[in-house]
C-alpha cells in the first residue's frame, strides 16, 4: 500500500510539472469588424485608392480576420496564419491564387546557442513603419498614409540579432520586392533592406529601416530607395508619443540621375484616460508630387495633410471598441464628391477587434 501511495504521489508530481511546462505550439486568432462612412460618398463604396485598410464606405465588413499557428522551442520557430477580409482583398490583389489568403508563413532556425541570432525565411510582416495590419496593436484605428503606402508584408529571408539585454536589434533582409510574395515578372533583381532598433531605456524605442530595390521589367527598371525613421516615447504611465519621418527616392528613368521624391511625417499622441478608456490624436503630412505611389495628374501631385481623433474602449483585455474621425486636406483637388474634384475628404470609422 505504501508503494502504491508513493507511486501515485510521484505520478501526480510528474503530471503537475508537465502541466507547468509551456507548450512550444500556440494557436491564436484575430477578428476585426468595422463600419466606415466617407462623407464624399464614393459611388462604388470604395474609399480613395491610397487607402487599403478599412476602405469600404457605408457598410459593416470584416477588415482582417486570421487564425495562426506558432511554434518556438528556443532553437526552431515557425508561423503560419491564414486570413480573410477587405484588408487582404485590397493589399494582396496582385498575388496569385491562395497566396491572397496568407497573412504569415515563415520558418526560422537559431544560429547560435549563446546569442539571439536567427535566420528566418518565408512571408512575414514588413520591417518598415510602426503601424501594422493589426489595428488593435496600433494607437489609432486606421493607418496613416505612409503606412498604407509602404509594405504591410514582405517575402524573402532575413538574419536578425538582438543583444542579450534586448536594447539593440539588427536585421538584414533579402527580399523578393516591394510588398511582393513573388518577384515581379521579367525583373531579375532581388531587393534588400536593413533595420536597426535601439531601446536605450524601457520607455523609448528608436528605429531606422530602409529598402533598396528596383521596379519594372529589367529593360526599363528603376531603382527605389526608401528610408523610414521613427521613435516611440512613453512620457508617463498615461501619455505616449510616436513620431515618424520617411524619405524615399525613385529614378525617373533607368540609368538616369534624376529622381522622384516621397516625403512623409506623422505624429501620434495617446493618453490613457482610465483603465478601459484611451484617446489618441494624429497629425500627418504626405508629399508625392510625381506619383510614385499615389498618382493624381495634378500640378502639386499628392500633397496632403491629415488629422484624426480616436477614442478607445477596452471592456476586457483582449477586446477593443474604437471610434475615429479623420480629415484629409490636399493642396490640389485630388478627391471626388458628387462627381466633382474637391480638396477635402472626411470619414468616420468604428470597429470591434477581438484577439484570442
Amino acid at each position: 500500500m505504501k508503494k502504491i501511495l508513493i507511486l501515485s504521489a510521484s505520478l501526480m508530481a510528474a503530471l503537475t510539472v508537465s502541466a507547468q511546462v509551456e507548450s512550444p505550439l500556440k494557436i491564436s486568432g484575430y477578428i476585426e469588424t468595422y463600419y466606415g462612412y466617407d462623407f464624399n460618398k464614393p459611388v462604388n463604396n470604395t474609399r480613395p485608392s491610397f487607402i487599403y485598410s478599412h476602405n469600404r464606405h457605408n457598410e459593416v465588413n470584416l477588415n482582417l480576420g486570421f487564425l495562426k499557428l506558432a511554434y518556438d522551442n528556443g532553437s526552431l520557430r515557425g508561423n503560419l496564419a491564414v486570413m480573410a477580409g477587405t484588408y487582404s482583398n485590397a493589399n494582396l490583389a496582385a498575388e496569385p491564387g491562395v497566396l491572397k489568403n496568407i497573412y504569415e508563413a515563415n520558418a526560422g532556425v537559431k544560429l547560435s546557442a549563446k546569442a539571439s541570432l536567427w535566420l528566418d525565411a518565408g512571408i512575414f510582416a514588413s520591417h518598415i513603419g510602426f503601424e501594422s495590419a493589426i489595428s488593435k496593436d496600433c494607437w489609432v484605428l486606421t493607418r496613416n498614409i505612409s503606412s498604407e503606402n509602404t509594405p504591410y508584408y514582405e517575402s524573402g529571408a532575413k538574419i536578425s540579432y538582438t543583444t542579450n539585454d534586448g536594447k539593440l536589434g539588427v536585421t538584414a533582409l533579402y527580399l523578393n520586392g516591394w510588398q511582393r510574395m513573388q518577384r515581379q515578372d521579367f525583373n531579375n533583381q532581388p531587393a534588400g533592406g536593413l533595420q536597426l532598433t535601439w531601446k536605450p531605456i524601457d520607455k523609448i524605442t528608436l528605429n531606422y529601416s530602409n529598402y533598396l530595390g528596383t521596379e519594372g521589367a529589367d529593360s526599363i527598371r528603376v531603382r527605389r530607395f526608401y528610408n523610414n525613421f521613427y521613435g516611440i516615447f512613453q512620457a508617463t504611465d498615461k501619455l505616449g508619443l510616436s513620431v515618424g519621418f520617411d524619405y524615399g527616392t525613385q529614378q525617373k528613368q533607368k540609368a538616369s540621375s534624376a529622381k522622384k521624391e516621397i516625403i512623409s511625417a506623422v505624429a501620434i499622441a495617446r493618453y490613457q484616460l482610465a483603465d478601459k478608456w484611451a484617446v489618441a490624436g494624429r497629425v500627418e503630412y504626405y508629399k508625392d508630387k510625381n506619383g510614385v505611389f499615389i498618382a493624381t495628374d495634378t500640378p502639386q501631385g499628392f500633397n496632403t495633410k491629415g488629422y484624426s481623433l480616436n477614442l478607445d474602449y477596452a471592456p476586457i483585455a483582449n477586446a477593443l471598441i474604437r471610434l475615429e474621425g479623420k480629415v484629409y486636406d490636399s493642396k490640389d483637388a485630388v478627391f471626388v464628391r458628387d462627381n466633382k474634384p474637391v480638396h477635402h475628404n472626411a470619414a468616420l470609422t468604428a470597429s470591434i477587434a477581438v484577439a484570442f
